[in-house]
């Protein structure tokens, strides 16, 4: 037997099921037992069509006689009847359609129920759409309660709108254009099917479906859209299935809510505000109407593409309307004379913002609790700062390829794109040859290039698109989508030579210092890796967040997912650790070689050993001041500070320090080992971020948030709480702000001087460079933000290093610098860094060591409860040490290392050492 056939007759016994007896569709036959079954249901089927075919008033037998005279012409172009024998169909159709049927049947019911069984095998539950809210499309919004980002599932752009929210002219709409008897049927529409078998036979070209409102659910929904004689016979059952369990309006709620309706919309209400601007519950009689029309084939009725396709199709669906009596004469005429007013097609597209937007998702499940976010509609009020962002990730992207062109580790590889074939498009294209829609000429090279649809959306360079591959005065000439032309430099000749006629690469406009005018610097993607993140120090609120170069080459949001060695950037710890117990920022320290004892009871080898810290770079200065040592990143001094300046026992200070990190929530768990101290143990940037916004709120510290609140439907159902500040360190209001001012000097003095020197007095921070220069950070605040960068490899496979002379000063720094300056720009005015807190102000007393000048600073000490200055400049390093080696570099082979351990006194106590302990002190 013929496999079309077989797939006809078992489409057959579906549709009689579904019209004869609804309540009693099987979906299992036996191949033996039940064939005579079989055989009355498809008799009973072709009765009831014949029936069908009498109220549409067509004779049913002329229409074959007809057919049969020619059936390749009738038929031959209908995909549905190809490589069938048509003289078996008509034998098929005398045998169960009418009293001419044989004695004998020349048809194998067998297959037939064998191939009907596997067909409907494991049918969808139709029940699943009882109640359903598909999912949504949820809007995220931004500090300034602007529009930032939608959030939704792919293919499905959509805000779920109950049907009450709907005008009812507005459903009528659909119904009229889409199933005209959709009240009346019970979810297959028999004379539908006849109009279009009929319609299909007269212009085979362009097919009628004739599928309900309730099929087109269920084929969207639960079977699948495969053109198929399979899928039919599932999405009948399955249509007929939902009529009995959901009621007409359940099912028109479901069907315009999830049709696709171009634009990148789903359903009805995004389909308002893609064409019209406004929600669903404000369209016309005549937006509806065209948003219905719409329903058939976006793609054919592009009002962008094909207007007067578009006009005829709401001509059609208002004509049905006023025939159908859903809308009055006067409501017609009215919609004709004043069509709808089509809106300019606006992409949904965000150039910025794409690690935060992960984050922000799982944030929700994380903290809010939210299993998803597209599982509904929602709005998110996050706290981005959209154009903060934007210039974030701008001075990461220029950074890091900035970096990798002085360091001449620039590589070009290939360009973005070529445009040869998309500007051959263009050309072809009369409607688009010359103008634009608002009449300004641009070239082919022009509309391509804007029209572009780059590989790196989210990188902020200037695309550009290569002009002639000849070049003049070697360099050739580039074009820019605002029409401009400019010279393009390149590092390398080799860069040239991979360039032909109209490759897109990325750019930089330099200004050309001997007055030649603009020239266009290529940009390479860079190797080098980098993260960058902005909070808010009095809120914690995450005001911008860069995961990475670009998310399209990589996903991984660095500020959250991965964890790297902080190196010098987390000493402040310690030192806050020796400030909160006491020592000032004047008090002496020994930068020179020291070996720490085992720490022991760790379960760890390296526990059992003695640890021999070294100076980045080697070396050692001898005695300086807590600040100094802090300012210029002594590996030696921060190390010595376990032996006396926090506890005097090593293992004891170790743990107090690693008890802040905790505390401060820097890490889950504390690596209890020295070189923890010096940034051994790997941490998360926004954890670190987190802390030195602490730094800048006196010890005030406030988890990073992205998430103010989200709304569904004008109802609250979450907010951040606004819970009051863990203040670290006990509430040491006194040794966060010393700490502070002493970050100021790394800026004013010390390591971060080259790159940020000119920001001082409104920056603090601290640079860190790990062993091999693997990672380079600057963790830096000003009055109202903290910004912490981070520059390395990810070394996936194999270890590479930022080379020799690489530290957080002259590669983290320099991309920081621009971010600083964004922020002062986008959320708060420049201003120098607050005096102390009225709470930190009663203990502190202001000194100014050196001239006003050059040099010159002043530095804050804590003094007791009477006002008097708590003494602790001696408390380590002995008046003796002191005279003798102040000021001078530390010779480790001199014969202050013989007696190394004069002038080491006991650690003070917490808030200040005793009297007795500085007399002690100022003996020696």
């Amino acid at each position: 037997m013929n496999l079309v056939l077989i797939k006809m007759f078992a489409t057959a016994l579906a549709l009689g099921q579904v019209t004869t007896r609804p309540d009693a569709i099987k979906t299992e036959f036996d191949p033996v037992y039940d064939q005579a079954e079989v055989v009355d249901i498809l008799k009973d089927g072709c009765a009831h069509m014949r029936k069908s075919f009498d109220v549409e008033d067509i004779n049913l037998d002329e229409l074959i006689k007809t057919a049969m005279d020619d059936p390749y012409v009738a038929a031959g172009e209908i995909k549905s009847f190809r490589g069938i024998n048509f003289d078996d169909l008509l034998v098929a159709y005398k045998e169960f359609c009418t009293k001419d049927s044989p004695e004998t049947s020349r048809f194998d019911i067998g297959e037939v129920i064998k191939f009907y069984n596997q067909t409907v095998a494991n049918l969808p539950d139709h029940m699943q759409l009882k109640g359903l809210k598909l999912p949504g499309t949820t809007e995220v919004l931004d500090g300034k309660g602007e529009r930032f980002a939608e959030l939704f599932e792919s293919d499905h752009r959509r805000v779920w709108v109950s049907l009450d929210e709907i005008p009812d002219y507005v459903q009528k709409a659909f119904v009229a254009a889409e199933d005209k008897r959709f009240y009346q049927h019970h979810g297959i529409d028999e004379r539908g099917l006849i109009r279009a078998f009929i319609t299909n036979l007269a212009d085979p070209g362009r097919p009628q479906g004739g599928s309900t409102i309730t099929q087109q659910v269920a084929k969207n929904l639960l079977v699948g859209d495969e053109v198929s004689y399979e899928r039919k016979i599932r999405e009948m059952i399955e249509a007929v299935r939902l009529d009995r369990a959901l009621s007409k309006n359940e099912i028109l709620e479901v069907y315009i809510n999830s049709i696709y309706l171009g634009r990148g919309a789903w359903g009805i209400d995004m389909a308002a505000n893609a064409y019209f601007k406004k929600p669903a519950s404000e369209l016309t009689v005549a937006e509806g109407a065209f948003l219905a029309g719409m329903a058939k084939g976006p793609a054919s009725f592009n009002p962008d593409r094909f207007p007067a396709r578009a006009r005829a199709r709401l001509a059609y669906v208002l004509k049905r309307m006023e025939e159908d009596k859903w809308i009055g004469e006067g409501q017609y005429a009215q919609a004709m004379a004043s069509p709808p007013r089509i809106a300019l097609y606006e992409k949904p597209h965000r150039k910025a913002g794409f690690h935060f937007v992960d984050h922000l998702v799982h944030e929700a499940k994380t903290l809010v609790g939210m299993q998803s976010l597209t599982v509904q509609s929602f709005v998110v009020r996050s706290t981005i700062n959209q154009k903060l962002q934007q210039a974030a990730e701008s001075a990461l992207q220029e950074g890091l390829a900035r970096y990798e062109i002085d360091n001449d580790r620039t590589k070009f590889e290939a360009p973005e794109a070529n445009l040869s074939q998309a500007i051959q498009r263009i050309d072809a294209d009369q409607k688009t040859r010359a103008l634009r829609r608002d009449g300004v000429a641009r070239s082919l090279w022009q509309m391509a290039l804007q029209q572009a649809q780059l590989p790196l959306y989210d990188v902020h360079w200037t695309p550009a698109i290569v002009l002639d591959k000849r070049s003049e005065g070697g360099r050739m000439r580039v074009g820019l989508p605002d029409g401009r032309t400019m010279p393009l430099v390149t590092q390398k000749e080799t860069d040239r030579r991979k360039l032909d006629q109209y490759d897109v690469i990325y750019i930089k406009e330099i200004e050309s210092k001997n007055k030649e005018g603009t020239y266009a610097e290529l940009r390479v993607r860079p190797k080098v890796e980098g993260a960058a993140i902005v909070l808010e120090n009095k809120t914690g609120r995450i005001l911008a967040m860069v995961g990475g170069f670009s998310y399209p080459l990589s996903q991984l949001n660095r500020t959250t997912q991965s964890k790297r060695q902080p190196g010098s950037s987390i000493k402040p710890l310690t030192y806050l650790a020796a400030l909160h117990r006491g020592l000032q920022p004047d008090t002496l320290v020994l930068d020179a070689p020291v070996t720490l004892p085992p720490i022991g009871d760790t379960g760890t080898s390296v526990s059992n050993k003695y640890w021999s810290p070294k100076n980045y770079g080697g070396g050692a200065r001898g005695v300086m001041t807590l600040r100094s040592a802090l300012e210029n990143s002594r590996n030696l001094v921060t190390a010595r500070l376990l032996k006396g300046g926090i506890d005097e026992n090593p293992r004891e200070s170790l743990f107090k320090v690693c008890d802040l990190a905790e505390e401060a929530n820097l890490y889950p768990e504390c690596m209890r080992l020295y070189p923890f101290i010096l940034g051994a143990q790997a941490i998360r940037m926004i954890d670190l971020a987190g802390f030195y916004a602490a730094i800048a709120s006196e010890g005030a510290y406030r988890t990073p948030y992205a998430i103010e609140a989200i709304d569904q439907k004008d109802r609250e159902i979450y907010r951040h709480p606004d819970t009051p500040p863990t203040w670290l360190a006990g509430g040491d209001r006194v040794a966060f702000y010393q700490l502070r001012t002493i970050l100021e000097g790394v800026v004013a003095r010390g390591t971060a001087t080259s790159a940020m020197g000119h920001l001082a007095q409104y920056v603090g921070g601290k640079t860190g460079t790990t062993d091999n220069e693997n990672d380079t950070w600057f963790a830096s605040f000003t009055s109202d933000v903290t910004v912490v960068v981070w520059v390395g490899y990810d070394n996936l496979s194999g270890r590479r290093t930022l080379g020799q002379g690489a530290t957080g000063g002259n590669v983290a720094a320099p991309i920081a610098e621009p971010i600083i300056q964004a922020s002062w720009l986008y959320h708060a005015p420049k201003t120098l860094l607050p005096p102390p807190s009225p709470e930190a102000q009663r203990n502190l007393r202001a000194v100014q060591v050196g001239g006003r000048g050059e040099g010159g600073y002043t530095d804050y000490l804590r003094t007791n409860g009477a006002g008097h200055l708590v003494e602790t400049k001696y408390a380590i390093v002995g008046r003796y040490a002191a005279a003798t080696d102040e000021g001078r570099d530390y010779d480790p082979q001199s014969a202050l290392q013989g007696r190394s351990e004069m002038g080491w006194g006991r650690a003070p106590r917490a808030g200040g050492p005793s009297r007795s302990t500085i007399s002690r002190e100022e003996d020696r």
